[in-house]
């Protein structure tokens, strides 16, 4: 299983506690006794979580509590999980509705929401198009009869949701849907909130480059996270901090191929079912995880300056965009907390 490589390159407690670069995840022994860091794979990537407690016994607590909700939110979602409800969606795409849980129905709504947010650049249906790509395996190039071909399976109007008998229909057979955009971010907040139950008094939850950090650390006033540059692995770009806040990172540098000198990655312009070329990165801050993630891949198929505009319009949400030349865009309300690295 192929681990993208993160999007987001963070330290907290200067490298004491956790340290996520470049698709790999370390942790290093720490003397203050409250803070417990663990990782483990869950949909389909590593998932880091760091909890700040009053001793050793309550951060491990709420350290497996966040596992836990992560665990069960997967056995919902997760399209990796042939069991899973919305694999079960899919399964029966063309055929009937399918009867799935209350929570999975509100998400796939929320998901649509974020889809007419940006104007269908965020798009739960492209599956299809995705895997006839095949970016990370056979790196297939699609001719344009074959992507017209796939034009009625990715249309994310047809999903159906009725959420008075919470049941879930893909009219045509071959349609998929995978809110795996959102949903990650989801599973972060959900996670931070049950760690909170716990007592907890702050944390990260790092779902690959989906981040979600709530509370303080001790003598820390937020959590320093380092934006990488999409061109120059290893290189950061800026640093900012973290107050109680998600951070979510879509870049045509996590999963791509090249041939004859063009980059061929991910990200999908729902319209031409061809790799989005407005963008190189686009990082957007948040209240929510879910807000984040749906939004980065969005404003990277819109484009820098309709993503931009968006963003200026959106009450609690912040972006960094690099555009295709490498000029970096940083919103309005971010640019005094940006610092260098």
């Amino acid at each position: 299983m192929a681990i993208p490589r993160s999007t987001v390159v963070h330290s907290l407690l200067c490298g004491l506690i956790m340290s996520v670069a470049v698709g790999c995840t370390t942790m290093q022994p720490t003397a203050q006794p409250g803070i417990v860091t663990r990782t483990q794979m869950h949909m389909g990537t590593l998932v880091t979580i760091t909890a700040v407690g009053a001793n050793a016994d309550s951060g491990h607590k709420a350290v497996q509590v966040g596992f836990d909700e992560i665990k069960r939110l997967e056995r919902l979602l997760s399209t990796w999980r042939a069991d899973s409800e919305l694999s079960h969606v899919n399964s029966e795409a063309g055929h009937r509705p399918v009867q799935v849980s209350q929570e999975t129905v509100e998400l796939v709504t929320r998901a649509l929401e974020m889809v007419e947010l940006t104007a269908g650049g965020f798009n739960i249906a492209l599956g299809p198009a995705i895997d006839i790509w095949s970016v990370t395996e056979r790196e297939h190039i699609p001719d344009q009869e074959e992507l017209q071909r796939l034009k009625p399976l990715v249309d994310w109007r047809d999903v159906q949701v009725n959420r008075k008998t919470d049941t879930i229909y893909l009219p045509r057979k071959g349609m998929r849907i995978d809110i795996g955009g959102i949903g990650k971010g989801y599973a972060a907040d959900r996670a931070v909130e049950e760690m909170k139950r716990t007592g907890a008094t702050g944390g990260v939850v790092a779902l690959s480059g989906d981040i979600k950090t709530f509370g303080v650390l001790p003598d820390r006033k937020g959590f320093p996270v380092g934006i990488r540059h999409p061109r120059e692995e290893g290189t950061v770009m800026a640093v900012l901090d973290l107050h109680d806040e998600a951070i979510s990172t879509a870049g045509d540098y996590e999963r791509f191929f090249e041939r004859d000198g063009i980059r061929y990655h991910h990200i999908l312009d729902s319209q031409t079912l061809q790799p989005a070329r407005g963008c190189q990165s686009v990082t957007v801050i948040a209240k929510e995880g879910t807000v984040a993630d749906g939004l980065d891949t969005g404003i990277f198929v819109l484009g820098p300056e309709r993503g931009m505009a968006l963003v200026e319009h959106l009450p609690g949400v912040e972006a960094i965009i690099v555009d295709a030349n490498g000029t970096m865009m940083v919103s309005s309300g971010l640019r005094d907390r940006l610092r260098a690295p």
